[in-house]
């Protein structure tokens, strides 16, 4: 038996699992054995520090992988912004055919993408946002519940109310993303309206994952209680791992006077990279959700594939079949 549905035909994957883009995280070495495991593969393109670099990374993953990956492409509001275009030229010339795009106003970027064939998956953490990128023209929704790590939007709906939710208005195929690693998520996705499951917390524990080991270990001693939402008090909540540095940042925010200047230092993106590399469990922010508490150990990505597809078919046609009862024939 195998799960097919339409997010398998339309990635042309063998299983409907999908690894979300994570800065740093979302490099060739991972990006491949996901899809070599019959999954899809993506890789962040801000990760690499130019567009030439994300050019030489993307031939670096087709080398090791014949099989469908995608490119993940968030557009943030900045100040001084990357050079989105810059970065989508060179998904495109590189004949990447999907792309998982996320964030503020992408319209253009969905706009160029399509009009070279590409499959465009797009994140959203509401309803109305899923239907507005519907309607934008992506071709399926990756719908991110509360208990994500990462951004999970300002309305704290968790995935067993947002799924469904979402599920009942949009009409194009759906990811179900936030609080999933194993094959009991992935059959909870299928029965809510979901298609298939997007995974990133569970993909940093993996042999793949390009991170040092103390921050898998780190992830596998945490239980579901140990995150931080910080960002709240300016809007743009975002969900980490709970550290020293997430605490400090969640204590200083709560007072009343407190601006974005008093925790940029502490929140850069080069103290959290930092920190996955070395293994410096304090050297900055660790993004990770709730599902830290079902994660236990450290698979291989094709090991982790198998044993929640494998999990997942046996709830639904074993567990849950068991639950189902011939009716009484009154008078038979």
């Amino acid at each position: 038996m195998a799960l097919k549905t339409r997010i398998t035909q339309l990635l042309g994957i063998e299983h409907p699992i999908v690894q979300g883009g994570m800065m740093w995280v979302g490099r060739a070495e991972l990006a491949a054995a996901v899809s070599n495991a019959g999954g899809l593969g993506i890789l962040t393109a801000l990760t690499q520090p130019t567009p030439d670099d994300l050019r030489r990374e993307i031939d670096r993953c087709r080398a090791m992988t014949d099989r469908p990956f995608g490119v993940n492409l968030t557009i943030l509001p900045s100040v001084t912004p990357p050079p989105y275009a810059e970065y989508r030229r060179a998904i495109i010339d590189s004949g990447v055919t999907i792309v998982e795009t996320a964030g503020h106003k992408p319209q253009a970027h969905v706009d160029d993408f399509k009009g070279h064939g590409i499959t465009v998956l797009h994140k959203c953490t509401a309803v109305r946002h899923a239907l507005s990128a519907e309607r934008m023209g992506v071709d399926i929704i990756s719908i991110d519940g509360f208990e994500c790590a990462g951004h999970p939007g300002e309305d704290d709906i968790p995935g067993l109310i947002l799924i469904p939710a979402a599920a009942d208005k949009v009409t194009i195929p759906m990811l179900a993303s936030g609080g999933i690693g194993d094959g009991r998520g992935l059959a909870a996705a299928l029965a809510l309206g979901a298609e298939g499951i997007n995974m990133g917390t569970r993909f940093c524990a993996t042999v793949e994952a390009p991170i040092h080991e103390r921050v898998k270990q780190f992830i596998i001693d945490n239980d579901e209680r140990d995150t931080n939402l910080i960002f709240r008090k300016f809007h743009n909540t975002g969900r980490v791992a709970r550290n020293g540095v997430s605490d400090q940042v969640v204590e200083i925010s709560a007072q009343a006077d407190a601006v974005f200047e008093d925790i940029r230092a502490l929140v850069s993106g080069a103290k959290g990279r930092d920190a996955l590399e070395t293994g410096n469990l304090e050297a900055g922010l660790i993004w990770a959700g709730q599902i830290q508490g079902l994660i236990h150990d450290i698979p291989t990505c094709a090991d982790l594939l198998a044993r929640i597809v494998d999990e997942a078919e046996t709830i639904i046609s074993g567990r849950l079949a068991s639950f189902l009862q011939p009716a009484l024939v009154e008078g038979g």
